[in-house]
């Protein structure tokens, strides 16, 4: 088998760039570098275990227990986290069958009070309340299939997103530090140097409402992804002191459609782009001479994350696409 670049690698298994970097960055994949070629490539045994982890995460596995499974191939092992995942779908089974059941008996009352000409008030009858008041309110998803093309349908009917997953908020207008980098791993290398900045400036301290963002700056059009890159920003004082590699830009802010994910979920964007496409209310606004106007990604907990409890926390990210009001034609 030839060695496939990651724009290929991306191409054939429909998974983003971005994706594969970071399961390289967390050490559940790898990839190679040939000799007189600086670029990274996948060969077969990569895109082996490519296909593995696209099949496990397809049937809800965390990335945390993949990873645990490639450390540890004990069956036994495999087994107790594949039994960990059962209890979850047959708790989240049992919660819809529960809901379902509601459903039919409202449907009942309903039905039979059309047949006796009673109108039932759904907000004061006192045994459709009792039904209802135990119902949890969360979402819940369904987990798991049997086949690979079983497993593709579920998953599409799982992913719709929905107005309700999604808000829109209003970026202020800040000054930011800005650090960019090109080629390789852009995003480790912008994240280590960002981390930098922070302990050294102690800008936690000074400005401990500090936000931080990031985004492809460019996306990379190159098949071997060398003219990639990642810039990351993060908002300062005015006056604040900026030192090489790190520059100081102004972002207008505006409108933008946010998705919350955790760290490493980032084909979660194919799910928020089709969304805000078919909004109502919102559509894109995109700039293309103003990159920070495009795709961004917010990191929500950071400083937990890098300054208080670096082993435990979870990043959480709120992925970022700018829109405007709908102009209604009256």
């Amino acid at each position: 088998m030839n060695l496939l670049t990651i724009s290929e690698v991306s191409k054939n298994f429909n998974i983003s760039t971005r994706t594969l970097r970071y399961y390289e960055q967390i050490g559940i994949l790898q990839s190679k570098k040939k000799e007189d070629y600086a670029y990274r490539t996948y060969d077969q045994s990569d895109v082996r275990r490519l296909q593995q982890i696209i099949v496990l995460r397809k049937l809800r596995i965390s990335l945390k227990h993949i990873k645990s499974i490639f450390q540890n191939t004990e069956q036994t092992h495999i087994v107790e986290i594949f039994l960990e995942n059962i209890s979850e779908i047959d708790n989240e089974i049992a919660a819809l069958a529960t809901i379902k059941n509601s459903l039919n008996s409202l449907i009942e009352r309903l039905n039979e009070g059309t047949k006796i000409g009673i109108n039932f008030d759904l907000l004061e009858d006192q045994d459709i309340l009792k039904i209802v008041e135990p119902l949890s309110l969360s979402k819940i998803n369904l987990k798991g299939e049997k086949s690979m093309e079983e497993l593709n349908k579920a998953n599409e009917n799982l992913n719709k997103l929905q107005d309700k997953d999604v808000r829109i908020i209003y970026l202020p207008p800040a000054t930011v530090a800005s650090v960019h980098c090109i080629g390789g791993l852009p995003e480790i290398e912008t994240g280590k140097l960002l981390n930098k900045f922070i302990r050294e400036s102690r800008l936690h301290e000074v400005k401990p409402d500090f936000r931080h963002y990031g985004f492809n700056n460019p996306n990379g059009n190159v098949p071997d992804g060398s003219d990639h890159g990642y810039e990351r920003w993060v908002t300062i004082p005015e006056g604040f002191e900026v030192k090489p590699p790190f520059t100081k830009k102004y972002f207008q802010g505006g409108l933008y459609c946010a998705y919350m994910i955790p760290m490493g979920a980032f084909d979660e964007w194919f799910r928020l782009y089709n969304c805000a496409q078919n909004n109502d209310k919102y559509e894109l606004n995109y700039k293309e001479e103003v990159i920070e106007r495009e795709c961004m990604e917010e990191h929500l907990n950071y400083i937990n994350k890098y300054m208080v409890s670096p082993e435990d926390s979870t990043i959480q990210i709120d992925l970022l696409l700018p829109v405007k009001e709908k102009q209604i034609n009256v």
